[in-house]
């Protein structure tokens, strides 16, 4: 079934079926690792997530050290 057929059958966009079909395509992240979009989008959020919570810990530190 094409993509056309899909997208008429389903009363769903072509750029939206597309955009699935990237999300779940795999990624040779090395010689023994594949992901998909998806999950590297994840891990890059809860990266940055948790530079986040580094940088308030760093400024939490830094206050109760001038304290003491």
């Amino acid at each position: 079934m094409s993509l056309s057929e899909i997208s008429n059958e389903y009363g769903i966009a072509k750029s939206t079926i597309n955009g699935w079909i990237k999300d779940v395509k795999e990624i040779k992240i090395d010689e023994n690792e594949v992901m998909t979009l998806k999950e590297v989008k994840a891990l890059k959020r809860e990266m940055a997530k948790i530079k986040e919570e580094n940088e308030i810990l760093k400024k939490a530190m830094a206050i109760f050290a001038t304290r003491n």
